[in-house]
Order: C-alpha cells, then sequence, then structure tokens
C-alpha cells in the first residue's frame, strides 16, 4: 500500500469554545495522510486514481473557513469524513488539526486531535 501526506497546511478561522476566538479567529494547522493503492495513477496519468491534495485543501478550507464551531474534535471529524467520502479508492486516513497558540494560561505552541479512517 502506498501513502502520500500533506504536512501543515495552514488556515485561519473563526473557531474555539469561547466566543471571543469565535469572533477573532485562530490559526490552525492541518496534516493529512491517505494509504492506498495509488501506483495505477502513473500509468494512466489519472489524478482520479490518487489522492488530489488540491481537493484536499479546497475540502479542509471549506470546513475551516465555514461556520464557527466549539471543538477541534468537530472540524477534525468534518474533515475527515468529506475526505474520506470523496475518495472512495482511499483505504485509510489520517487528518490531525492543530490550533496553535491555544487559549490557556500556560505558553503552549498548540493542541492537536488525531483522527483515523479505515475502510
Amino acid at each position: 500500500m502506498d501513502k502520500i501526506t500533506i504536512k501543515s497546511l495552514k488556515f485561519r478561522g473563526k473557531h474555539g469554545f469561547y466566543e471571543h476566538e469565535r469572533k477573532n479567529g485562530n490559526d490552525f494547522e492541518l496534516d493529512i495522510s491517505a494509504n492506498g493503492f495509488f501506483k495505477p495513477s502513473i500509468k494512466e496519468n489519472d489524478l482520479n486514481l490518487t489522492f488530489d491534495y488540491e481537493r484536499v485543501q479546497e475540502i479542509a478550507a471549506n470546513v475551516l473557513q465555514g461556520p464557527s464551531e466549539k471543538l477541534i474534535e468537530t472540524l477534525c471529524f468534518n474533515i475527515g469524513e468529506r475526505i474520506f467520502e470523496q475518495f472512495n479508492h482511499i483505504k485509510k486516513l489520517s487528518v490531525s488539526l492543530r490550533k496553535l497558540n491555544p487559549p490557556i494560561s500556560t505558553p503552549a505552541e498548540y493542541a492537536e486531535i488525531t483522527m483515523k479512517w479505515k475502510r
């Protein structure tokens, strides 16, 4: 099985548990890994037979720049579900979403959730 990974896609979105986060926005970073059999795409030169990361970026942007959510878990789940639905040939998917500089009293680089899907 082959694996394609997209690392550190950066987005700004109006998400967070607190009202000021949903008003002012937060910075998010996204990693996505997909496993499948991508070698047929080479022979056919067919983007539909591989993991089209332009489509993936559009899906993520629609979620992260869309309606406000309180939890990064919800955002991560929505991104993963949409990708997994649109790429039927993907066998495994891993989505990691980071909220940069989370609003806690101790300085932290990020808070992160990782979710996985499998057929």
